[in-house]
């Protein structure tokens, strides 16, 4: 067995009933739920739990009951014995793996994540979206983007998989320029903003001095990073990047290529849902990639990771 991530999902990954299975089960889990509760001010428990769908997905709500799920199963992990060379998270997730890279701790990043949510919520409206562009590499995408469309390239997720990001009408306007160069499909994405784009310049702006606050040394162990998709390994690195995050794309697909050619040949989602699972595994075909999202699934991971 080679070196081990923790990686971690960001918005989009949630679902109804998401972090039950721990709560139930397991309880130090009530602890990182009723701070979630306590630090929003919103019924993070019971729109985890319960839902609905709806509510739940508001960027205000996704973003710290994600990012609290994830600090669960990241806790569950740590408890089991699982040690990670490497951590890494998508866009929201990035969070996630700032606490386990231990420059944060979790109470600290949870103010951060909540504040987060409210300034993308703020900077989003209606009109604005995300697509997944199928088929295309990122060179071809920017091509067919490059005649002013208020669209921008925001994710780099693996082979074949770039998602564009702006004006709904402008994403409409893009789609058939996007099929003719040779995308499979352009799919909308349920959110509700143009997020890791120029749009959230303001966002960004606001967030910057808590940002500051919230590193507090090097990393423990390296953290590859959204907008540069390159190993941090110092709190300056670290803030540099973070700083960048939300108006940057998140560069996934280098991401893994670079968490690769440290040595890592296993990967553990840890939170709700399997999206990076699906991801990872079309950046590096062969790897063994194995979610936690509740507590049975130690035995899986056990399994696979014997020495665990």
């Amino acid at each position: 067995m080679g070196d081990l991530a923790f990686i971690f999902p960001g918005q989009g990954s949630q679902s109804v009933g998401m972090g039950r299975a721990f709560y139930d089960e397991w309880e130090p889990a009530r602890h990182f739920m009723e701070a979630a509760e306590n630090a929003c001010g919103v019924p993070v428990t019971r729109l985890c739990f319960e839902g609905p769908a709806q509510e739940l997905a508001k960027t205000e709500v996704a973003q710290p009951a994600i990012f609290t799920v994830s600090c669960v199963a990241l806790s569950f992990a740590r408890e089991a014995g699982l040690t990670p060379s490497v951590v890494a998270g998508h866009s929201l997730g990035e969070y996630s793996a700032l606490v386990a890279a231990g420059v944060c701790d979790f109470e600290s990043a949870l103010a951060v994540v909540c504040e987060r949510g409210r300034l993308m919520a703020a900077a989003s409206s209606e009109e604005d979206g995300m697509a997944a562009v199928l088929g295309l590499d990122a060179e071809a995408v920017e091509s067919a983007l490059s005649t002013g469309a208020d669209v921008e390239i925001a994710n780099m997720n693996c082979p074949g998989q770039v998602v564009v990001s702006g004006r709904k009408s402008a994403i409409a306007d893009v789609t058939e320029r996007l099929k003719a160069a040779g995308a499979k499909g352009v799919v909308p994405l349920a959110v509700s903003g143009a997020f890791h784009t120029t749009w959230m310049g303001m966002a960004n702006d606001d967030l910057a001095p808590l940002i500051g606050e919230l590193v507090r040394g090097d990393p423990e162990v390296p953290i590859v990073q959204n907008a540069t998709g390159g190993v941090s390994r110092s709190a300056d690195e670290v803030l540099a990047a973070l700083g960048e995050q939300m108006i940057s794309p998140v560069l996934w697909e280098k991401s893994v290529a670079t968490m690769a050619a440290m040595g890592v040949d296993v990967y553990v989602e840890l939170g709700p849902g399997a999206v990076l699972k699906g991801l990872v595994r079309r950046c590096q075909p062969g790897a063994t990639v194995v979610g936690c999202g509740e507590p049975g699934a130690l035995d899986q991971l056990r399994e696979r990771m014997p020495s665990a």
